[in-house]
């Protein structure tokens, strides 16, 4: 290839390979402006020259007549000066085609296979009209694509048939995706718009262009249909909605039926779509432009008027629509001029209805609707109204009782002799006289006509004001997109005012067009920072001036609508006159009534007629004022201004467009602003409105073509197509494009493409752009050729055709290479074959040669074989004779000697049965003996051990532990023995007095009678006297004998009924102070009836010494007190369960119990309890106990051991005698004081084990947390409080009883005295007061010793008070002086001091928590510390509390509780409930709990509320319930981890409803426990269905948030990340993505493990919120299910990824996906099912796609897969190059007719192109819980 290089303003010349080219000098700006068509033309032609050698092959487009443009191929080589060009048609038709300056300019390249069906017309390395022609006609007839990007503009070509591409699954697939990722589609350019106002906050607009039939309406209805879904309303206004229903009633007033469409807009109209700061539609408003108001009289052959004519007559049969009088649409002049009123497919009577619904929805009401109507049925009647002539003919008349002049007043409701009148006359006003003039039958027509316009153009007006008003918002809008619908070129055989207006508008588009797009390719470069000379394009700015600038054709038209009789012929002169000098202006030759304008696209003559009269819209005064009279409201609104636009509705004025920006060019100066303006200059306004909107926004275009005039679909006929694609603007962009560099690479994409040319060396630089630039230097010698941008490689045309041809080059000398090897390597493999067949043969050969010999020597070896063995057989059959012979003998001989031996050993064996059987006799018979013997003795060893037993069991009987079993309730005995003592002890007294009395009488008369017998034997001294007087002595003593005896006898009963008083005391009385107290009791007893002080001094020594022992174990307890204070601080108890068997020792044992005694003393010391403590503490608790319990019966020992002595001592009681009652008065006057000082040091020891007791309680209450180890300690609590209060009753019992005998022994003392007192001397003489005086001042100084340190204490207290409030003092005067200070302060700076302070406040307190919280871990550290070995001492405290259990105590066993699993709460406490439990909650604090725990506790309470049948209790708690739950979600929306968590709990309460609502068919799985718990009261299966609707709205909104969390992912994850490295192959797409659409935009690339591991994150986050593994399977089948929607989708609407390589690596990403299912056994849950479509969509991308056998496959294979779906991949997938060949056109056929006889076979018939991203079906089969309800009724929840 020779090539030579030139400079032009416009560089085209690297669009050729193979062309040798001259230099030439040529400047665009020289040639004149012409239509773009033949301009472009000439301009290539120019710039192509000619060559010098062309190469044969060489593809090329040639001009055609039929088809524009011709494919052919040069077959001969071509030099430079050789007239012909031979060439090669495609049907092999030969052509010799001249060249030369006169004929033809060569022929145009065609571009690569590959590149043809590009999305992007830019990307094609050739850029001309039969390569753009060609393209479009591909993608829309063979793979049925009518979207195609031109740049930035988007071609939408008219299928005219039904497309599946417009559904809310395609509407999502295009929503944030960037405007190159997907295919072309208007979508695709509504989300670029809609990106874009977001991102830049800037407006937008879509300008939807094209002529008539071309699909502009439908265009623009999608894109609205677009923002509706994707912008949706944020509330519940239903902004959408509206903006959608506007659409019908436009379509119905403001379409018809043409020629060229049946659903023609015949206005333009301007939408714009509000938007507020979120981006939500707030509103919308309309600008009509150019009403037809001509079609509402005159409709053309096969053409039909608005469609809301039709509308009206077809449903005219309706009852109400029966006084507009109204027939069929044929009956009417108005509807029938067309001669064809029905459209094929339209049902006019169902559009009726949808429009009726729109206007319902937009907020037009009955009234309005039926004037609406009313007005429309008059305008109808008004074109029937016949007019005739009078004979002169300048005036006419109106035939009496016309029906429907008389339908028209009544439905307008005016006067009818009016109206005639005025239909008929006119009114002539000069400045003196006012005339009224008759009219000609002409004139009168054309004024009804002119009536029945202004009418509906007014009524048009007013319904899309109503329609802005319904749309309007009060919101303040922050951006809008407007949606242009506007008419594109026209040029018809009679092009009249209409034409000239719509063209008008074309060339003001058209210039802003050709602005933006260079102005947008000029940012691109600048943007990339790469240079490039300006070049000139066309501009229309003169075509506009002709028209629009002073004393252009519209101000002349003006000038000559206010001459009085200005004509259209005058107005056409006036123009010949003064715009013939212009280029864009001509005079036809051969009429003087029309003139030509040079438009953009192309010559448009019009005709002058009508010009006139359309601009002045001329309607008269005298009719309007009729109809401002109407009796209708709505009739007189619409004429009350008479000077209001007639022509074009602007209904938002600049007011409501809230556009605040200056026009580019001054508006033309109005000539008289006093008469009303003329249509012209309406129009001429309201554009230049429009532009100054157009202008102040980004705009994005859509040109819309129409392929043919037939409406065929998918028939494309190039001739339409390329008219309208010059007069479009498409060709003008491809020419700016071309004229600089159209075709971009990104450096990765480039490198990956084209690293087949570089050499191994480069592939190992780092730097892929010095890689590149490096590459390109060497391969393209012309630095003008490319240039290197920040971001891309930019390429002039046809270098990119270049480089694909020598990387074609390289790879087919790879595979001429790959196929030299592997030709030499199959004729290897041929002869290795042959060597092998002959070596094979050979050794076939020589086998059969062995194989015969060896045959030979076989039958040799089997004769001597024969003959060995018939010898043998003969010598052994001799053998085997002779042997049987002798065999014979011998058996014979044996058996005889083996009988003889037989019969021998029978008598042997009888004797030694005998001898057996005597044998057994005898040995039976010596056992016998022995066993009697052993009888016996076993009968006396047990006797004797019987009596042991029975001694022992008397002996226990007789023990204490056996009296207080049998005394058990002896309390009501106790106290009868105590009054019967007191009465004995009275009678006691009573003959003690007298026995006294009786001795002291006895005793004087003694003295008396000695006296007496000593005076007489003084006086008398006889015997005989004396002798008398002894023997009356003697009967005296034997009296006071007898007395003594009787009193001894007393004494005795006494003693006796007292011991059986005290023994059964001893029997009810538990704790050591009583027995003390007892001990004391006894002694003091003791003390009058023992004779032996030592024996008592010596029990009161040992029990000094057990108290100096309890003293010592006191200490011990003390220092292990100090020990757990110092651990106080910092001790936290761990939150464990107490043991449920653990009891109270003291309320349940037998034996007495020291620490329930001393708990026992007040009501306060039961709640000293910890109630929280953890198990250490509650064993080092007990441990205690046991220890103190220990001491308790050692104690109770010594008391039987007392009890034995006292026993003793009272069988000596008859022996005492007053001499021995002096040691016992001093022991009993020391007894008190022992007493007391052992009843304070016991006092003592209580109040420390109670201040231990509730300084473990204040540090369990202060750090425990658990609710259910309260429960426990409350139950112990109760049972220790029920054990105290027993004892305290026992108490009071032995107080009563202690107060009797001390009361009985002041009785016995006093008689005591009695005696004493008669020798107190005596008593005295050893110092007992004195010993009794020191003890009583020991008690003092004791008694003393407390209220000092009483005292002390409190004086401590007090200092602490009073230091105490001089720090208080002291704070309150510096808050007083703080707050002097402040209000002296201004404002501010108050406010700032205030700031100050509370600053340095925080700081302070923050230091303080900082030093806490460093001690808090210090001392925690030692707790844990300190725990590990508490923790390593636990087993060994539990062997030691053991022991004694089993030596002496019986362990009491808790019986089971019979929990009913229900929880009590309060009514009032419902909100806190439902805010603990609900709206408070957190995920993250039950995840380590039971799973669901809310919604057990819920139902748990609900169980309560039918435990006690309160069903309003139930209704509140479950109606909150379910209103929290929804306010939650509301509020938590896209919260992936809370809606699972409530989806699980809300199913589970669902469930456990469900499962304990006592049906049967939930009750088959429960166990019998289970069934105990069920409801019992209510019924609640519509609770079950609201929970049950709750579930879903859960499970369709957690679907939601999932899928919006994998909606970036999914694609990027499965189609576009290299799962297999090097796979992916760049196609030499060169797509222009738009800088707009790139910048910032777009998410990150995710690969297939980071959707994998979001899967994973969903199915954890729902397994640790126990949600179901039903709905989780199911969860999983929805995302799968939309990963399959999403990706299906992308792959329909992606032509760069339709290839072999995606197919792979789609496989390759389903199959990891699967794996990850089957490590979740998730692979049964019918997920792989749902994926089915894409992983036979990647087969279809893989198999082989030519022959029927491949079509019959591909059938059998997508089973999963739509007909349209697999013709829209195969008309999608696209060849990496050029090796691969596309799929045939025949190929698609006969899989589509495959398809069909299969469906039709089969029965089944689906019609989607795209999957639909719907919700899968859900499934609430209810799951049985497997957790038993375990809390007790009568727990009450407190918060």
């Amino acid at each position: 290839m020779i090539c030579q290089h030139f400079h032009l303003n416009i560089d085209l010349s690297g669009i050729s390979q193979g062309w040798l080219c001259h230099k030439r000098n040529l400047n665009i700006a020289t040639v004149p402006h012409q239509p773009i068509g033949t301009a472009f033309l000439n301009l290539i032609k120019l710039i192509i020259f000619v060559c010098v050698l062309v190469f044969q092959y060489t593809r090329v487009w040639i001009p055609d007549p039929e088809d524009v443009w011709r494919a052919a191929e040069i077959i001969k080589d071509y030099t430079e000066g050789e007239p012909i060009l031979y060439l090669k048609l495609e049907d092999e038709t030969p052509l010799e085609y001249r060249i030369g300056p006169k004929d033809n300019a060569l022929p145009f390249l065609r571009n690569p296979d590959i590149l043809v069906g590009e999305n992007d017309l830019t990307a094609l390395s050739y850029l001309h009209e039969p390569a753009v022609l060609h393209n479009l006609k591909v993608r829309f007839t063979e793979s049925n694509h009518i979207y195609t990007y031109c740049g930035i503009v988007l071609v939408a070509i008219n299928p005219y048939e039904q497309l599946q591409i417009y559904g809310e699954e395609v509407i999502n697939a295009y929503s944030g995706q960037n405007m190159g990722d997907m295919d072309p589609h208007i979508f695709a350019v509504a989300e670029e718009a809609y990106k874009q106002m977001a991102r830049d906050e800037r407006n937008q607009s879509i300008i939807v262009s094209g002529e008539s039939g071309a699909g502009k309406t439908v265009s623009a209805k999608y894109a609205m249909r677009f923002f509706a879904t994707v912008g949706g309303s944020a509330n519940d206004t239903n902004v959408e909605e509206k903006v959608l229903a506007s659409s019908p009633i436009m379509e119905a007033i403001g379409n018809a039926k043409t020629t060229r469409n049946d659903n023609s807009s015949r206005f333009g109209k301007y939408i714009q779509i509000g938007f507020d700061r979120s981006y939500h539609i707030i509103g919308a408003n309309m600008r009509t432009y150019l009403l037809e108001k001509s079609r509402v009289v005159f409709q053309a052959e096969d053409e039909r008027n608005y469609h809301i004519f039709y509308q009206l007559c077809a449903s005219a049969s309706l009852p109400e629509f029966k006084d507009l009088a109204l027939s069929n649409a044929e009956d009417f002049i108005f509807t029938s001029q067309g001669e064809n009123i029905f459209i094929e497919g339209v049902n006019d009577a169902e559009d009726f209805e949808k429009t009726r619904e729109a206007f319902t929805l937009l907020g037009v009401n009955d009234s309005n609707q039926s004037s609406i109507f009313r007005i429309i049925a008059s305008i109808l009647h008004l074109g029937n109204v016949e007019i005739c002539s009078e004979r002169d003919g300048d005036s006419c008349h109106i035939l009496k009782n016309d029906p429907h002049l008389a339908h028209f007043c009544q439905l307008l409701g005016v006067e009818l002799e009016q109206m005639e009148h005025w239909l008929c006359h006119r009114k002539l006003v000069t400045t003196s006289e006012t005339y009224v003039k008759n009219m000609s039958r002409k004139q009168a027509a054309n004024a009804r006509d002119a009536l029945a316009k202004h009418i509906y153009a007014h009524m048009f007006d007013w319904i899309v004001e109503y329609v802005n008003k319904s749309l309007h918002t009060s919101s303040k809008q922050h951006s809008f997109i407007g949606v242009l619908d506007i008419y594109g070129f026209e040029t018809f055989e009679i092009n009249s005012f209409e034409q000239f207006c719509i063209n008008y508008a074309n060339e003001k588009l058209q210039q802003q067009f050709n602005q933006h797009v260079f102005k947008l390719e000029q940012e691109e470069y600048v943007k990339e920072q790469i240079p490039w000379t300006l070049i000139d394009f066309y501009d229309n700015q003169p075509c506009i001036d002709v028209i629009e600038a002073k004393l252009g054709i519209l101000d002349l038209l003006d000038e000559e609508c206010k001459v009085p009789k200005g004509t259209d012929q005058n107005w056409c002169q006036k123009l010949y006159d003064r715009l013939s000098s212009s280029v864009h202006f001509q005079k036809p030759r051969m009429s003087n009534t029309s003139f030509i304008v040079i438009h953009f696209a192309d010559k448009v003559e019009y005709q002058c007629d009508g010009f006139l009269e359309k601009n002045r819209d001329t309607v008269y005064e005298e009719q309007i004022n009729i109809l401002k009279a109407s009796k209708f409201q709505l009739m007189a609104d619409l004429f009350q201004d008479t000077n209001k636009d007639s022509s074009i509705s602007t209904s938002s004025s600049s007011k409501s467009s809230r556009v605040n920006v200056r026009a580019s060019k001054p508006t033309p100066k109005v000539p008289n602003k006093e008469h009303r303006k003329t249509v012209g200059h309406q129009f001429r306004s309201s554009l230049q409105l429009l532009m100054e909107t157009l202008n102040a926004t980004t705009p994005h275009y859509v040109r819309c073509i129409k392929p043919n005039d037939e409406k065929e679909a998918f028939s494309f006929e190039s001739r339409r197509a390329v008219q309208q694609l010059r007069a479009c603007g498409v060709l003008e962009t491809i020419r700016i494009s071309a004229a600089g560099y159209p075709s971009r690479w990104t450096y990765p994409d480039f490198f990956n493409r084209y690293r087949v040319l570089m050499k191994k060396s480069d592939m190992t630089v780092g730097d892929k752009k010095l890689v590149c630039r490096n590459l390109l230097e060497t391969l393209v010698k012309d630095p003008d050729k490319f240039q290197f941008g920040k971001t891309k490689i930019f390429f002039r045309a046809g270098q990119v055709a270049y480089l694909e041809k020598l990387r074609a080059d390289k790879f087919r000398s790879a595979c001429i290479k790959i196929q030299k090897t592997v030709r030499g390597w199959l004729q290897r493999v041929r002869y290795q074959k042959i060597r092998k067949s002959a070596i094979n043969l050979q050794r076939y050969g020589r086998g059969y040669m062995a194989r015969r010999y060896a045959e030979q020597l076989r039958l040799t070896r089997a004769a001597l074989i024969f003959q060995k063995q018939y010898r043998m057989v003969r010598e052994r059959r001799d053998y085997l004779r002779v042997r049987q012979a002798v065999v014979t003998i011998q058996a014979f001989t044996r058996g005889m000697l083996t009988r003889r031996i037989f019969q021998e050993f029978l008598l042997h064996h009888k004797a030694m049965i005998i001898q057996k059987h005597v044998r057994g006799w005898l040995t039976r018979r010596k056992f016998r003996r022995a066993r009697n013997a052993a009888i016996t003795i076993q009968c006396a060893y047990r006797l004797m051990r019987a009596k042991r037993e029975l001694k022992q069991l008397k002996i226990e009987a007789r023990s204490a532990q056996h009296l207080k079993k049998l005394n058990t309730g002896m309390e009501n005995k106790i106290v009868q023995l105590q009054r019967k003592m007191d009465d004995q002890t009275s009678d006691l007294k009573t003959q003690n007095e007298q026995l006294v009395v009786a001795k002291a009488s006895l005793g004087s008369e003694v003295n008396k009678l000695q006296k007496e017998l000593e005076m007489m034997r003084s006086r008398q001294g006889d015997g005989s006297q004396l002798t008398s007087l002894q023997d009356e002595l003697e009967k005296l003593r034997a009296e006071l004998q007898e007395a003594h005896t009787h009193m001894k006898k007393l004494e005795e009963k006494h003693s006796n009924e007292k011991m059986g008083l005290e023994q059964v005391s001893y029997q009810s009385l538990k704790g050591r102070k009583y027995i003390f107290f007892l001990q004391g009791c006894h002694c003091f007893i003791f003390c009058f009836t023992c004779n032996s002080v030592g024996r008592v001094q010596a029990e009161l020594d040992e029990e000094r010494q057990r108290y100096q022992n309890l003293l010592r174990e006191f200490s011990r307890l003390e220092q292990r007190y100090d020990n757990l204070q110092e651990a106080k601080v910092c001790f936290q108890p761990g939150h464990k369960r107490n043991n449920s068997t653990q009891s109270s020792l003291e309320s349940d044992s037998n034996y007495p119990s020291i620490s329930t005694s001393e708990l026992g003393d007040t009501d306060d010391a039961i709640h000293l309890i910890p109630s929280e403590m953890g198990v250490e503490k509650a064993a080092m608790d007990i441990g205690v106990f046991m220890k103190l319990q220990k001491r308790v019966r050692e104690l109770e020992q010594e008391r039987k051991r007392l009890q034995v002595n006292l026993e003793k001592m009272e069988d000596q009681m008859h022996t005492f005698s007053f001499s021995e009652l002096r040691p016992c008065i001093r022991g009993r006057l020391a007894l008190p004081v022992l007493r007391q000082e052992l009843e304070s040091e016991n006092k003592k020891l209580k109040n420390d084990l109670n201040e231990l007791r509730k300084a473990i309680a204040d540090r369990a209450s202060q750090n425990s947390s658990s609710n259910e180890l309260q429960d426990g300690y409350n139950l112990l609590l109760g049972q220790l409080k029920a054990a105290n209060e027993e004892l305290e009753v026992r108490k009071e019992e032995v107080l009563i009883l202690r107060t009797q005998i001390v009361s009985a022994a002041h009785q016995k003392e006093e008689t005591t005295n009695q005696i004493v007192t008669s020798d107190w001397g005596y008593l005295n003489e050893d110092g007992e007061l004195g010993l009794a005086y020191q003890g009583l001042k020991q008690v003092a100084r004791l008694l003393e010793a407390q209220l000092q340190s009483q005292a002390r204490k409190h004086e401590d207290e007090l200092a602490a008070f009073n230091t105490q409030i001089e720090l208080l003092k002291d704070d309150i005067e510096k808050k007083q002086e703080m707050l002097n200070h402040t209000m002296s302060l201004s404002p501010e700076a108050q406010v700032e001091y205030s700031v100050q302070q509370e600053i340095t406040r925080l700081t302070n307190d923050n230091l303080d928590l900082k030093e806490l919280v460093e001690k808090l871990e210090k001392n925690e550290r030692k707790l844990k510390k300190q725990l590990r070995i508490y923790m390593k001492k636990v087993p060994d405290m539990e062997g030691e509390r053991a022991k004694p259990q089993l030596t002496r105590q019986v362990t009491v066993q808790r019986r089971e509780k019979d929990f009913e699993g229900m929880l009590e709460y309060y009514k009032e406490d419902e909100a806190l409930l439902v805010k603990t439990l609900i709206t408070d909650m957190k995920p993250n604090a039950v995840s380590a709990t039971v799973p669901c725990l809310p919604a057990y506790i819920l139902f748990m309470c609900i169980r309560h509320a039918d435990y006690i049948n309160d069903d309003q209790k139930v209704h509140s708690l479950l109606t909150s319930t379910i209103n929290a739950i929804k306010k939650v979600l509301k509020k938590n929306n896209n919260d992936f981890e809370m809606t699972s968590f409530w989806l699980a709990n809300t199913s589970r309460l669902l469930h456990c409803l469900k499962q304990y609502s006592g049906d049967e068919a939930f009750m088959t799985q429960n166990t019998a426990k289970q069934n105990e718990h069920c409801l019992k009261n209510f019924d609640l299966a519509e609770y079950r269905q609201v929970l049950s609707d709750l579930s879903i709205q859960i499970y369709q909104q957690l679907i939601k948030v999932a899928e919006h969390m994998m909606q970036p992912m999914i694609v990027s994850a499965m189609l576009e990340s290299e799962s297999i490295p090097s796979l992916a192959g760049v196609k030499p797409m060169g797509y222009r993505n738009r800088s707009s659409s790139m910048d910032g935009e777009g998410p990150g690339s995710y690969t297939l493990e980071a959707l994998i591991r979001q899967l994973g994150q969903f199915h954890s986050v729902m397994g640790e919120h126990g949600l179901d593994p039903e709905i989780a399977g199911q969860v999983v089948r929805q995302l799968f299910y939309s990963i399959n929607a999403v990706t299906l989708n992308n792959l329909l609407l992606r032509k760069d990824v339709c290839s072999w390589s995606t197919g792979m690596q789609l496989r390759y990403n389903i199959s990891q996906m699967e794996e990850w299912l089957r490590g979740k056994n998730l692979h049964q849950s019918g997920a792989v099912v749902n994926i089915e479509p894409v992983i036979q969509a990647a087969q279809l991308l893989q198999v082989k796609k030519k022959t029927s056998q491949d079509a019959e496959a591909i059938c059998s294979l997508c089973t999963s897969l739509t007909m349209q779906q697999i013709v829209k991949i195969l008309n999608l997938y696209t060849p990496l190059n050029e090796f691969e060949e596309r799929v045939t056109v025949s190929f698609i056929r006969n899989i589509q007719v495959t398809i069909l006889h299969l469906f039709n076979h089969r029965g089944r018939q689906d019609s989607r192109t795209h999957w639909k991203t719907k919700n899968l079906p859900t499934d609430q089969q209810w799951s049985l819980s497997s957790l038993c309800l375990c809390l007790c009724k009568s727990s009450r929840m407190w918060y």
